[in-house]
């Protein structure tokens, strides 16, 4: 099937930001689009691992996972250090593979993607921090509400590609 990536920096872009929220989304995400969407850009690439069927259930499982475990108290916060430079790989992982496969250079991408993940990151955080301050719910209903939006822009992202 071809590949219907036409706006690879906005697909970046906002995968990163999606990363930035729940770092597995982004990756989990594209590799749903790359699946469906096969590109002969990523042939021959470190990246072609991205357009499997089996890496794309295994990423979504993972990404459902990770909904579950924000709600835990043990929850590492977003912005220390390790997490940070996990979601800044991920959105890296999601932009690198998409501006790849519509055959753009895959370093903007993970540019890109990693800029937005961390930005996007910080954002969250202090926003989510702010939130629960001033309406008085408890962080998983806010929590809730991230995952309801993270899911809606996800299914965004996918079905435009």
């Amino acid at each position: 099937m071809a590949n219907p990536i036409t706006k690879p920096f906005w697909q970046a872009i906002g995968l990163g930001t999606l990363a930035g929220l729940r770092s597995m989304s982004a990756p989990a995400v594209t590799s749903q689009i790359l699946s469906h969407h096969q590109s002969k850009a990523l042939e021959g690439s470190p990246l072609k691992f991205i357009q499997s069927e089996k890496v794309a259930n295994a990423l979504t499982l993972l990404a459902l996972t990770e909904i579950v475990g924000d709600k835990l108290p043990g929850a590492p916060n977003r912005i220390k250090a390790p997490v940070l430079a996990t979601r800044c790989l991920s959105g890296a992982l999601a932009g690198a593979s998409i501006y790849k496969a519509s055959g753009g250079n895959a370093y903007l991408g993970a540019l890109l993607g990693g800029s937005a993940a961390v930005l996007s990151s910080f954002g969250a955080f202090y926003l989510r921090k702010y939130t629960v301050k001033s309406t008085h719910l408890v962080d998983p209903i806010i929590g809730s509400i991230e995952d309801a939006l993270v899911i809606g822009s996800g299914y965004s992202l996918a079905k435009a590609a």
